[in-house]
């Protein structure tokens, strides 16, 4: 092996282990204003929707959180679907034909 190509695998070996991993974070988050809120980072100025039915609001919530969190874990990766750490929730359910009940939600993402 060249000095040259050894050098090179070394530096990358070091790279790596001094980064932080951030395996599945697809880098489309800085497309948008960022700022600092209680220890998160979180979008400025720009939300994500959700929506979900179910027999009960419990159900209906679960299901419109589900449907947030797997968009933006599809466009920015899981740091930023958790919607525990989401700011400005909004959720918001109403009743259904048939008994059952559908829930809407909005919420900036953070990580």
């Amino acid at each position: 092996m060249s000095p040259k190509l050894s050098f090179t695998l070394a530096a990358a070996a070091f790279v790596a282990l001094a980064l932080p991993a951030v395996a599945d974070e697809t880098g489309l988050h800085v497309t948008h204003e960022l700022r600092r809120e209680g220890g998160r980072l979180c979008f400025a100025d720009h939300w994500h929707y959700g929506s979900g039915s179910g027999p009960n609001k419990r159900v209906a919530q679960a299901e419109a959180i589900k449907s947030w969190s797997s968009f933006v874990d599809l466009e920015y990766g899981s740091d930023w679907a958790r919607f525990g750490r989401a700011a400005q929730k909004q959720i918001r359910c109403s009743p259904a034909g048939g008994g059952s009940v559908d829930c809407q939600i909005d919420a900036r993402p953070c990580r």
